[in-house]
């Protein structure tokens, strides 16, 4: 699997250490003996080598050779028998970082990768598509706390988390999607995001001052909207655009249409929409009756800015984001299992898994799970996969 991804070169691969200068240190200076720096680049080498658990983190600092930690900045204590940090102490580390901070550091490295390996987003003829999506901890709930929710900007295709937020509950989604995408630079780019999110002064604020594109599905939690795009007059439009797919004991078929919508739906509460798109899915799984189903979106996309097999592959690579990252957490990394629920350890766990799903695809890894096991029983693998060198770092001791 390591051979796919190609050479590591430095061209190829940014640091991962000088963005994790970049979070502050919420512990005290009495008695600290490894830099924060340090404690993340162990947490974030292990979890790409694998690592689901605090123990786990541990233990890829205990099979790593003294080159190895003195290359993340890791000095062993002259008094105490550990080289690398022990559970306790990153239990405590990932407890009291702070969220927003190491969100920011992982995110914008993940973003210089993603534009490396992909180029601008604003480049001619390229539009970059990114998914906002929300997830739950599940784990991380207990009797006097309710689970912790997260919110995400996802690209589109080769998967990589941009920005992340903790919102408390799913309901308060809304209120962070502006401060959210607020950093990221979206000029060109098509947002893709569900009904939760259509509120009037978000979509306004996308469009008008990020200068981007959205793509807004709508299901019957939205029943005015649902009811108007459903009542236009599909039947009188050809299809423009099929695809079909077979795998999974499934076959699945799937057809577009789009109408242009300024003046069939004057009242339509979504500012700058321009088409209104049909998608009809057939699906037959073996043994099973087949099921049929229409999704409808609104964008503010022109006809001659995106054709219909365009807009097609946003909408499904929209659902994609559920198998391309919350999937691969829940089941590689076992987040769903997950009971880690102290302080800002969950999200921050969730953030470690977000930047090696990242790191990795944008390496090229199609098969997680197969090219963390390949890095785990070699812990010296982690290294050039997030851009750390190998000659010693001691700054932050």
């Amino acid at each position: 699997m390591l051979v796919k991804l190609g050479p590591l070169d430095a061209g190829r691969v940014a640091d991962l250490r000088a963005y994790f200068d970049s979070v502050p240190d919420p512990r005290s200076r009495r008695g600290r003996w490894y830099s924060l720096t340090a404690v993340l680049l162990v947490c974030a080498c292990a979890v790409v080598s694998g690592a689901r658990s605090m123990d786990e983190l541990a233990e890829w600092g205990e099979r790593a050779s003294n080159t190895l930690l003195a290359a993340i900045g890791i000095r062993r204590h002259p008094l105490r028998w550990r080289r690398s940090p022990s559970p306790a102490t990153i239990g405590r580390v990932l407890g009291e970082v702070d969220g927003d901070a190491l969100d920011r550091a992982v995110g914008t490295y993940l973003a210089d990768r993603h534009r490396a390996a992909t180029g601008p987003a604003s480049a001619p003829g390229r539009r970059r598509v990114i998914a906002v999506d929300g997830k739950a901890l599940k784990g991380s709930a207990r009797l006097t706390s309710a689970r912790r929710h997260l919110l995400s900007a996802v690209t589109h295709g080769r998967v990589v988390t941009l920005a992340q937020a903790e919102v408390g509950a799913k309901t308060n989604e809304t209120t962070h999607f502006r401060p959210l995408l607020a950093p990221l630079d979206l000029a060109n780019t098509v947002v893709t995001f569900d009904a939760l999110h259509s509120v009037k002064a978000n979509i306004s604020w996308l469009v008008e001052a990020k200068k981007a594109h959205y793509i807004a599905v709508i299901k019957t939690n939205q029943p005015t909207a649902h009811g108007q795009l459903a009542a236009l007059p599909w039947r009188d439009i050809p299809v423009q655009h099929t695809s079909s797919a077979t795998g999974h004991g499934r076959q699945e078929s799937r057809s577009i249409k789009t109408c242009g919508i300024a003046d069939e739906l004057g009242g339509i509460a979504f500012p700058h929409a321009r088409l209104a798109i049909r998608v009809h899915r057939r699906r037959k799984q073996t043994g099973k009756r087949e099921t049929r189903e229409s999704v409808y979106a609104v964008t503010s996309l022109d006809a001659h800015q995106a054709n219909p097999a365009d807009l097609a592959a946003a909408i499904r690579g929209h659902w994609g984001v559920e198998n391309s990252s919350h999937h691969i957490r829940d089941v590689t990394f076992t987040e769903v299992a997950s009971t880690v629920h102290t302080g800002t350890a969950p999200r921050a766990m969730a953030t470690l898994r977000n930047l090696a799903i990242g790191v990795l695809k944008t390496l090229g890894a199609d098969n997680i799970a197969k090219t963390t096991r390949a890095i785990r029983d070699h812990p010296e693998r982690a290294l050039p996969v997030l851009g750390i060198t190998n000659k010693p770092d001691l700054s932050g001791t």
